[in-house]
């Protein structure tokens, strides 16, 4: 394989330097992916390590997967033998193996966020820990942070005696492992946490991993935390011939665990590692490439390094300063139909809007409907957080794990069987008494007091019919069990007799879901249940990111990373919004931010547009807040300020507004807040060829005899008189009052 000409100088060193500890600081765009590929291939077919001595680690199963697609090409079916997997699925796969030296059974369930949160309030329940007092979601959170650090329940438990409401917290975090070991369940945070505890107390286990895998290779390791860290650090000790890939300019996941210091520390961790700098990019245009180097050069805690293009510069990143949020939907809207009109290579999916909140998308989905826009959310309810497919998923959880109570829970009454939540909770709390599963205590029904006969048929009933489940599930596929279930419950059956609105979707959605399990059966290697369970339970948004449905793509710019899209909206560019309101008062804060944003940038790789307003609606009250400091941050020959154009499309949704201006009596400036119409003080207004009242409006273009040529950013009223927001060509940005500057239209 001629690598030479298949990469360029930097690439190759970093494909074919194989043994030792090697840190690739791989900028936005440099084409990581492909030297990873070509790494890998180059070890198989050149150096003839065999795969299965190889460990490539992703953080999202559509990255691992495209990388083992790529591998293919190169290679062959060799490939096969190679775990090429994120962390959560590379420990899932140990534990399958060995999580019984642990006490667990091997077929452990895997508890996704709401299982998780109905086992916290059972817990909270148990002790008498109010919601009021300590929430859920704050328990939830701390208990995370627990185990990405690597601390146990008890250790947590020392460490706070002292402290009432930690100490409540880590009785709830010591019950909590408790009852997930008593359902034979793992959390998603468990599966690194337990698999590094695995390591730790079993050297024999630790060291056959260590021969299997001589060499490793992790993506990303800029968002790794304490877990994930200490996972590879053990695995690489024997050998040493670890090779990270990351960028510590796109550290952006410090608020769920994600430790900068890890890439930052590396060369101290292997004092003889070698560090190769990926910074040719080959995603964006120069222009849209040096906005993003003006932006993260402001921070301090960052690996140096300047990304750079043989591309040519492109456009000018274009700035919008709306009157109103809904005025910024508006706008994007008109650019996106303007640019779909003037470019007829274009299509929707070329188009993406990124913000900093998932609240921010409510304003570009109306706006869209309305505009004949098709849109698609990345972030929002997922397919597999729908009612309808967590009941059948809870249905196949148990069926696989009769051990798991919170899934037994959910489906005992699910469709109705007259088993009512009194009837269920005696039953828990039988179980709890005499440590059982509760499953165990329904096959024994008649034991437990208080029960009416008729609660006990019903009972019975459910019991037959997981029975039955429980012996089909080894002898037909996933899909024909989903498909019993559906039947054989008479789930199917009562939503088809529903009338209820959503219930034809509903009814899509299942058949979704026996689709998914029958294309599940033809693609992976292993078609079992357990499987099935992991596949669903492991999956991420970005990994139902579906690249060829031609619609715009909203997302959070967290969502984005590790895409790239022709034309990229960054909206909602505030201060207050991006950076928010804690990074203004935090350093390190402000400089995850600044990384968000560098992110956000690099994503663009034709046109970028960053729009921000001057007043939104946050949390049902108007707010007004500055343009975002990172927008001044950049270059003022990279950037230009645009503004709506008067279109067909403009007309049709402004119909109802003033065209962008101010001027006498009832009309009233479009973004429609201010509450009484600008009427500045006669003395006030300039006279003779100055700039006349009716012709200001954002866009226009204006001359002042000592800054010189500018355009109107920003209009609003000042007392009796009006403030006008100027951008000069020269002087930069200038607040001026309209009845005392000396301007000029142009």
């Amino acid at each position: 394989m001629d690598l030479k000409s298949l990469l360029n100088k930097e690439q190759y060193e970093a494909a074919v330097y194989v043994d030792g500890p090697l840190l690739i600081l791989a900028g936005a765009g440099s084409g990581k992916t492909r030297v990873l590929t070509y790494r890998i291939a180059h070890m198989i077919k050149d150096m003839n390590i065999y795969p299965s001595k190889i460990l490539a680690i992703t953080f999202t199963n559509k990255a691992a997967g495209e990388m083992k697609d790529r591998i293919k090409e190169l290679v062959g079916d060799e490939v096969d033998g190679m775990w090429v997997s994120t962390f959560h699925s590379s420990c899932v796969r140990i534990l399958r193996r060995e999580i019984d030296k642990l006490g667990y059974n091997k077929n452990f369930a895997i508890y996704d966020s709401y299982d998780q949160k109905v086992l916290i309030k059972q817990c909270m329940k148990e002790l008498n820990i109010s919601d009021k007092d300590i929430t859920d979601r704050e328990i939830i959170n701390k208990i995370s942070g627990q185990k990405d650090n690597l601390i146990s329940p008890h250790q947590f438990k020392k460490e706070n005696e002292g402290n009432f409401r930690m100490n409540k917290i880590a009785d709830v975090y010591l019950l909590y492992q408790k009852k997930l070991k008593d359902n034979n369940a793992l959390d998603f945070d468990d599966l690194i946490y337990k698999t590094v505890q695995l390591f730790k107390e079993n050297e024999d286990i630790l060291e056959f991993y260590q021969r299997k895998f001589k060499y490793i290779m992790v993506d990303e390791y800029q968002d790794t935390n304490r877990s994930q860290y200490e996972f590879v650090r053990l695995l690489a000790k024997a050998h040493k011939n670890i090779c990270v890939v990351g960028d510590d300019d796109q550290c952006i996941y410090a608020w769920r665990g994600a430790d900068i210091k890890n890439i930052l520390d590396f060369e101290k961790d292997y004092p003889n590692a070698k560090v190769i700098k990926l910074e040719q990019n080959y995603r964006s245009k120069g222009n849209i490439l040096k906005a993003a180097n003006d932006v993260i050069s402001n921070n301090s805690n960052r690996k140096e390094k300047m990304l750079r293009t043989e591309s040519e510069n492109g456009d000018k990143i274009k700035l919008y300063r709306a009157y109103s949020d809904i005025d910024e939907g508006r706008y994007i809207a008109s650019k996106i139909k303007e640019i779909l009109k003037e470019d007829e290579g274009k299509q929707y999916k070329d188009f993406a809007i990124l913000y900093r909140t998932n609240a921010q998308s409510r304003i570009f989905e109306d706006v869209f409907m309305k505009s004949n826009i098709p849109y698609r959310i990345i972030g929002g309810l997922k397919f597999y957080d729908r009612k309808e497919i967590k009941d059948i998923m809870a249905y196949l959880k148990f069926i696989n794990n009769p051990l798991d109570d919170v899934s037994l829970r959910r489906i005992i009454n699910v469709p109705k069987r007259s088993i009512g939540d009194s009837t269920v909770q005696k039953i828990q709390d039988f179980a709890n008494s005499m440590n059982e599963s509760m499953y165990n205590v329904l096959l024994s029904i008649d034991e437990v007091l208080n029960l009416t006969k008729r609660n006990i048929n019903c009972i019975n009933k459910f019991v037959s019919l997981i029975n039955s489940f429980i012996r089909s599930r080894d002898k037909i596929t996933v899909s024909s069990l989903i498909k019993e279930i559906l039947d054989t419950t008479g789930y199917l059956e009562e939503l088809k007799d529903s009338n209820e609105a959503d219930s034809i979707s509903r009814v899509e959605n299942l058949q979704e879901l026996v689709s998914a399990a029958a294309e599940f059966e033809t693609s992976s290697e292993d078609p079992s249940l357990s499987a099935f369970l992991e596949k669903v339970t492991l999956v991420s948004d970005v990994d139902n990111f579906d690249q060829d449905a031609d619609s715009v793509v909203l997302m959070t710019v967290h969502s984005a990373k590790g895409l790239e899209f022709p034309v990229v909206f960054m909206a909602g560019m505030e201060n207050g919004i991006f950076p928010g309101t804690q990074s203004l008062n935090e350093f390190k804060e402000m400089e995850e931010s600044r990384r968000l944003c560098y992110v956000g940038i690099t994503r663009a790789k034709e046109k970028l547009y960053m729009t921000s307003a001057e007043t939104r609606r946050v949390f049902g009250r108007m707010v007004s807040y500055q343009q975002s400091s990172f927008i001044s941050e950049i270059s003022h020959d990279l950037i230009e300020y645009d503004s709506l154009k008067k279109s067909n499309f403009t007309s049709s949704i402004n119909k109802q507004l003033n065209k962008n201006t101010f001027s006498w009596g009832k009309k009233v400036h479009q973004s429609s807040l201010i509450e009484n119409p600008v009427s500045p003080s006669v003395e006030n207004v300039p006279k003779g060829n100055y700039l006349k009242l009716e012709n200001i409006k954002e866009g226009t273009k204006v001359k002042h005899g000592k800054f010189g040529l500018g355009t109107i950013v920003s209009i609003s009223k000042s007392g009796s008189d009006i403030k006008l927001t100027i951008v000069f060509d020269k002087m930069g940005i200038k607040n001026l009052m309209y009845g005392v500057a000396p301007l000029e239209a142009v």
